[in-house]
């Protein structure tokens, strides 16, 4: 017998036998619940029997029965009230602590978040797939069926979904696509280390969702509650049901601000920025501006994140100013990465180096930030060397710029689409689903081994056009992902070492050598960075012009160039 915790005051298990109730006193429970009914299997004790060797131990039973499969709303209520008035914690139990457990993710479905609920139930290793449209309806079986249908429906509006749209619409105009998301403003995120340094206004990253979404393409403006693969169906928040022949995933990550403990009652005061929000890079700049003396701390969590190098930017373009301002002296600069090396992609160290030693900033690696105090101007990182034994440190500010873990999205990681890390399973080459032979994938949700930059979805987006056109014309995959990545590391304010790369760290310049030199800080990155990549964010990979990025080939031996 095993007892699966789905939370602190109930744990499920299989069919208990008379001998196990001691076992269960002894594990602390106070009451068992038995959901499944008499004489369902010639094995089982009846419920009377059990009662009566609780009662002997000093437990309550309740006897709540559920025929297998025909979980009924009233009963998932009755259930719940029963863990209302038996004392806890409280042992559940049917023939295998499936029953058990919907019954009491339909009788919190009003009170809990659908993907709190699947996560909880899915960790004690029960899938709630085939109730989910319920728990969506808050714990009610839905009795809607006017259900919207499209050719292809894409989960996310960002830079990978409005490309992959845009790219669509372009290669086939009379297809029915719909986007899904409930946000109001898309965001050019890459623009937010310039606003932290004073250099991009807020309002240029930022524009109407509506402004965005192709002529043609329906904007379904909703939140994605869960997937039903099997029945090619995205729930939305509502317990709406969206139907499509063809899917494309791409709702970017989360940014798991909880994780730390502290952080979101301090963000925004006492010195603590964060250039991955909006709201908060030009308290950045604020901060920036304003320290003349003291120490800087900027924090790099677990990979993986979006634009593994946004958080040292910061620490360049902070110290650059600084040094400008003739007060680097006073300045103690230290940044604290999780990881074990400055960057990745080796060939882009040196140069990066050169600049640590410039703004004599020192590297703590293997730091992760756990804790933060903002009033007290304090942060507490666990260190975690190789061949150490873990130890806490604690370490005072002035400034303090953090880069938050990231998870995928609660409603991905409870998903079917997932795998055992939390992202979409995808091929690496066509991002193509490994298990859904109609989904598709791209952008920082997926699993494929690359960078999570915005330059990333700029190459995946046509990469995924092609394949799911190509699907739908009856043919195979037709385009390759390399795993191209790039991350223009602003070193100081008019120089950027240009790092573009692809699957295992090959380096893989777009332009010449001879006009940009992506493993030196150079004055044309910068232009590019400044003046070029935003219109074409804007103009070119949001409208489905693939200037630049047309996908590669599907061969038998892998991608070649097109």
């Amino acid at each position: 017998m095993e007892f699966k915790k789905l939370t602190d005051g109930l744990s499920v298990a299989g069919q208990i036998t008379i001998s196990d109730v001691q076992k269960i006193k002894d594990a602390g429970f106070r009451a068992i619940v038995c959901n499944r009914p008499d004489g369902e299997g010639n094995d089982q004790p009846t419920f009377e029997e059990i009662e009566q060797a609780a009662v002997e131990m000093g437990l309550e039973a309740r006897y709540q029965p559920v025929t297998s499969g025909m979980v009924q709303d009233e009963q998932a209520e009755e259930f719940g009230r029963t863990l209302t008035e038996l004392p806890g914690p409280v042992l559940a139990y049917c023939r295998s602590g499936m029953r058990s457990t919907t019954l009491w993710s339909l009788s919190h479905a009003r009170d809990m978040e659908p993907a709190k609920i699947l996560a909880a139930a899915k960790a004690a290793g029960y899938d709630m797939g085939g109730v989910v449209r319920r728990i969506v309806n808050g714990g009610k079986t839905p009795t809607d069926t006017g259900d919207a249908k499209f050719d292809v429906v894409i989960v996310g509006g960002g830079a990978g979904g409005i490309s992959v749209a845009s790219s669509l619409k372009s290669r086939m105009r009379d297809i029915e696509i719909a986007v899904i998301d409930p946000a109001d403003i898309h965001y050019y995120q890459p623009g937010w280390t310039m606003v932290g340094a004073g250099v991009f206004d807020p309002a240029t990253t930022a524009r109407t969702m509506g402004s965005l979404i192709p002529k043609g393409v329906h904007w379904i403006k909703a939140a994605v509650a869960a997937f039903e693969p099997a029945n090619n169906a995205v729930i939305l928040d509502g317990c709406r049901v969206v139907k499509y022949d063809r899917l494309v995933v791409c709702p970017g990550l989360k940014l798991d601000w909880h994780a730390v403990d502290g952080l979101v009652d301090t963000l925004g005061h006492h010195g603590v920025t964060s250039n991955y929000r909006y709201d908060l890079a030009p308290y950045t700049w604020k901060l920036v501006q304003g320290l003349r003396k003291g120490r800087a701390v900027f924090t790099q969590p677990p990979m993986p994140i979006k634009c593994a190098g946004a958080p040292q930017k910061a620490m360049y373009l902070s110290g650059d100013h600084w040094w400008r301002e003739e007060v680097l002296g006073n300045i103690d600069i230290q940044f604290m990465n999780a990881g074990g090396v400055l960057f990745g992609v080796k060939d882009y160290v040196p140069a990066l180096m050169e600049y640590v030693q410039k703004y004599d900033a020192t590297l703590n690696f293997f730091h992760n930030l756990v804790a933060i105090d903002g009033p007290g101007k304090t942060a507490t990182f666990e260190v975690k060397a190789p061949d150490e034994e873990p130890r806490t440190v604690q370490t005072e500010f002035d400034m303090i710029h953090v880069c938050p873990p990231q998870t995928a999205p609660d409603f991905i990681r409870v998903s079917p689409l997932a795998d055992a890390a939390g992202w979409v399973d995808v091929d690496q080459i066509t991002l193509r689903h490994k298990s859904y032979e109609n989904i598709w994938s791209l952008g920082d949700v997926m699993n494929a081994p690359n960078a999570k930059t915005a330059a990333a979805a700029r190459m995946q987006a046509p990469v995924v056009a092609a394949n799911v056109t190509a699907d739908i014309l009856g043919g195979s995959p037709q385009g390759a992902y390399n795993g191209y990545g790039s991350c223009p590391l602003t070193v100081e304010r008019g120089k950027i070492v240009l790092a573009e790369f692809g699957y295992g760290g090959t380096i893989l310049p777009t332009l010449p050598k001879w006009i940009i030199d992506g493993t030196k800080p150079t004055r044309a990155a910068w232009i590019l960075k400044e003046m070029l990549l935003p219109p074409v964010y804007w103009g070119a990979m949001l409208k489905g012009r693939e200037w630049m990025a047309k996908p590669e080939k599907v061969t038998g031996e892998g991608p070649v160039s097109a």
